[in-house]
């Protein structure tokens, strides 16, 4: 059943706000579902090197019906531009890229975050098997590692929780966090909201919200 509530941030915007944070220069790997389309939002003026595990290196905005390649996919199988300095490397190489960290970013969605920086986001609950895929190297490898996720699952319980109470894909590495409600900071106070959608209050996003959340006394709205 789904628990209807007022709109926040579309998923284009959250992807476009997340990749505001990509400074000039780093390599970002982007995990399946809505990290796909920061691809579409890069920050102009800035070089980013966009990674996939299954060996693309340097692909840009999602392909168009025109630009087509049949061969140039993502991790998530979408069809990708390439940058002119790109490069297709086998797939090992594409992991050791990852494990010698060398990704300046990863941005990955999640089921769970927790207030401690923990994450879940293989295993669902009642889910036999899993998808791990490489989640668990860019965890461990990354420099900083974004989520971005609804605030909400379909029955409106919160992805942001106190503790994570499905299986970990790690403890403690979470930097920062992307919903539909706002942008929010993970450290040692815990969650903090750093910037908040528009048309939203802070104890309403914290009613949607299984950790405390830190508010600062000047709260921004999110900017894009």
């Amino acid at each position: 059943m789904t628990t209807k509530r007022k709109p926040g941030l579309d998923r284009e915007t959250i992807a476009m706000r997340c990749a505001r944070e990509f400074q000039d220069g780093w390599m970002v790997n982007l995990g399946i579902g809505i990290p796909t389309l920061c691809s579409n939002h890069l920050p102009e003026g800035r070089e980013i090197i966009l990674h996939s595990e299954n060996g693309l290196i340097g692909y840009g905005p999602l392909a168009t019906r025109e630009d087509l390649d049949i061969h140039t996919v993502n991790a998530g199988v979408q069809h990708v531009t390439l940058m002119p300095y790109a490069a297709i490397v086998h797939h090992a190489d594409a992991f050791a890229i990852i494990r010698s960290g060398k990704i300046d970013a990863s941005v990955l969605g999640a089921y769970q975050v927790a207030e401690n920086g923990d994450f879940a986001n293989w295993k669902r609950a009642g889910m036999r098997g899993g998808g791990i895929g490489g989640a668990m190297d860019l965890a461990a490898c990354a420099k900083r590692l974004f989520i971005i996720m609804e605030h909400t699952t379909r029955e409106g319980e919160p992805r942001l929780v106190r503790r994570c109470t499905l299986p970990l894909t790690a403890p403690g590495v979470v930097t920062m966090v992307f919903t539909d409600l706002g942008v929010f900071e993970v450290g040692p106070p815990g969650i903090t909201l750093k910037e908040i959608a528009p048309g939203w209050k802070p104890d309403e996003v914290q009613a949607l919200t299984g950790a405390r959340l830190h508010v600062p006394p000047h709260l921004d709205e999110v900017r894009l």
